[in-house]
């Protein structure tokens, strides 16, 4: 069991019954799973493109990404249906904490100017979405190997109903927020 899982069962959920009046501990939202997205344009006029956001993906989340293709075609971005648009991961259970852990504690802080991360990024039914610049940022990644850097997109969904709890939830498990 990684260590947010255990903050998770012995402080968050005994804080936010508290916090919310919740009677049964099935109530207290929780993490159901963590999307890592990264949206790779120039690959699908080259191929090859993608290979590195792949292998960097895969350090970085420690599971094989999903490519994403094109849905339909858009004339004005040369994209026709079934091009390559980017990869992803959607991490659920054990290893979504882990990498949360992971982001909060290491790879966070490694980030130019951190301040904290903005309160205004939720999306009005639990879940928190947050882009970050450059992958180079994880302690996984070698910077020397690096061959292209490019940006990805977090998306943490909670089974919070409101803002305000998924906040409170993200909050004890140590995501540091902006203070205004």
């Amino acid at each position: 069991m990684s260590v947010m899982r255990e903050l998770y069962t012995k402080k968050v959920v005994p804080t936010l019954m508290k916090t919310f009046g919740y009677k049964n501990r099935m109530q207290v939202p929780r993490l159901k799973k963590v999307v890592v997205h990264v949206g790779a344009g120039e690959a699908s006029q080259d191929a090859k493109q993608i290979e590195p956001v792949v292998k960097d993906l895969s350090m970085i989340t420690g599971q094989r990404p999903v490519i994403s293709k094109a849905r339909k075609a858009i004339s004005n971005f040369r994209l026709r249906k079934g091009m390559t648009v980017g990869a992803k991961v959607t991490l659920r259970g054990e290893r979504a904490y882990h990498f949360l852990e992971r982001f909060f504690n290491f790879a966070a802080p490694q980030i130019r100017d951190f301040r904290g991360f903005p309160e205004n990024s939720f999306d009005g039914r639990g879940g928190y979405t947050l882009g970050i610049k450059e992958q180079l940022i994880f302690p996984e990644i070698e910077r020397d190997k690096v061959k292209k850097v490019f940006g990805m997109d977090i998306t943490i969904v909670t089974t919070a109903e409101r803002d305000d709890e998924a906040r409170a939830l993200l909050e004890n498990l140590g995501m540091p927020f902006r203070k205004e």
